[in-house]
Parts: structure tokens; sequence; C-alpha cells
């Protein structure tokens, strides 16, 4: 896999990329996989743009969320159903019916879970899947712990998690759903391709950790690296625990191009 350092906007670099690789596919039904967070409001904020300048369309992409909270009404400021819409399907051309969130309102969760992989799998699996990197080294909702060949299912979040997403509720963790629901490693995993993103200090222990050799369980990140196409983009904060030959590969590619972005292969 490729882990990029960049002193570029992430936001405006990974729209970008994908814009590239939904131009570069033509496919008449491009699959997208995407998250939710902080890290990637940015990158939203530009796919807006490149759609209402005509650079880009949403009419022909399928997407895939994440996750979600379990008991959230989608109308809840915090459900991530609010967050895709305030944030992405707002602002651009995306049919309706080729939206799909998970309901954490079901009745029968685990139903919900099984029938969301069906519908992946009746898209034609996820040609991009974009995702964001937790601090304890999550992947969605998938905490330390998890199974590589999981797939869509109901999690119990960790505390470190909810005392992370506290600061969306008021900053009461007491406030903070305990259960969502959540595409699986495996799931993620199925993509074609992914590009995830981290950014700031918060991330750089779990990127310093996917520098380095072991693959476990108890890093989900470590998982990208059992991907044949899988690339992390980061910034400068992110990637400053990096150690070893990761760090030493990182001082060479800045002395040979100062000003660009540096690729490291993991």
């Amino acid at each position: 896999m490729k882990l990029i350092i960049t002193k570029k906007d992430l936001g405006q670099w990974a729209a970008s990329y994908i814009a590239r690789a939904k131009k570069q596919a033509q496919k008449p039904h491009f699959v997208l996989g995407l998250p939710t967070g902080g890290t990637v409001e940015g990158m939203y904020a530009q796919l807006a743009k490149l759609t209402q300048a005509g650079e880009m369309t949403f009419q022909d992409a399928v997407t895939f969320n994440m996750d979600e909270y379990v008991g959230l009404p989608p109308e809840h400021d915090q459900s991530y159903h609010y967050y895709m819409k305030h944030h992405l399907f707002d602002h651009v051309d995306a049919k309706p019916e080729n939206v799909h969130i998970l309901n954490g309102q079901a009745q029968d969760l685990d139903a919900e879970c099984r029938a969301y992989e069906n519908a992946i799998a009746q898209a034609g699996g996820i040609d991009l899947f974009l995702g964001g990197v937790g601090r304890n080294g999550h992947l969605a909702f998938n905490e330390p712990g998890s199974a590589f060949d999981s797939r869509t299912r109901v999690m119990h979040l960790t505390p470190s998690t909810i005392e992370a997403n506290a600061r969306f509720f008021g900053n009461d963790p007491a406030k903070v759903p305990t259960r969502a629901l959540t595409v699986g490693i495996g799931t993620v995993l199925g993509a074609k391709e992914l590009l995830f993103l981290a950014s700031g200090k918060a991330k750089a222990q779990a990127v310093a950790r996917l520098s380095q050799g072991e693959i476990t369980p108890q890093w989900p990140i470590t998982a990208l690296k059992t991907h044949p196409n899988a690339t992390l983009l980061v910034d400068e904060e992110a990637a400053s625990l990096l150690t070893g030959e990761a760090q030493a590969r990182l001082e060479e590619a800045k002395r040979t191009n100062p000003d660009g972005d540096w690729v490291i292969e993991l």
C-alpha cells in the first residue's frame, strides 16, 4: 500500500483524486463507499464545488455510507443521514435512489445489516471506498479487535470512541449513542480501491502503527496493508510519529522533492 504525506489541503487532494478515478473508470455506475467525520468535511466541500462547476457529476454514482448510530432518527443533527445531507447530498446531483445509508432505527438491526451487504453485492461491489481513521486506529466503527473478515453488523462503541465523538454531543459522553451499525473490515477490503485520510497529531500514533511491520486486529488500520490497492493520505502532523525505515524514507523524499507529495510504500 501507499502512505502519502502531503503539505496540500487533504480535502482538495482527495476530491480531485475521486473525480479522476470516477472519470477514468468509464462505468455507467461508479460505486463509492463514503465516510463521515471531521477529517472529510473539506473533501465533501470540494466535491460539491467540482459538481457545481460542472467538472463532476453524481448522477451516475451509487453510494454506500460506512455507518450510522443506532437509535438516532435521520433528522437528528448528529445522525449520519443528516451529516451526509448537510455536507454533500444537498449540494450535488446524486439521485436519491442511488444513495444508501444504514437505518439505525430498523426494528431488526441484523436484517438491516444483511440487506446492506446484499445491496452492495447487487451494485457490483464498491469501486472506491473512502474513509477516515480513528485515534485508536478504528475504521468506520470497527473497533480494535474486529476481525479482518467482518461484515456489516452492530457494534458496541469503545469508551475512547465515545469520548472522541462527545464533542459532537455538547461534550457530554452520556449523550453519545453506545451502538452503531457499521460496514465490516471485510466489507471495506472487498472494494476495488481504498483511499483513507488522517489528519492531526491525534491520529499520529495510528499512522505510526500502520507504518510498522505488524498487521493486527488490535489496530484495525493495519488491515489496509492487506489490500492490493490501498492509499492512506495524511498531513505532516499525522506523520509526526513515524520511526525507523518509514521515517528515513520520508526524510529522503523531502530532500528530493521538497514541495511535492511524499510517497512511501508500506
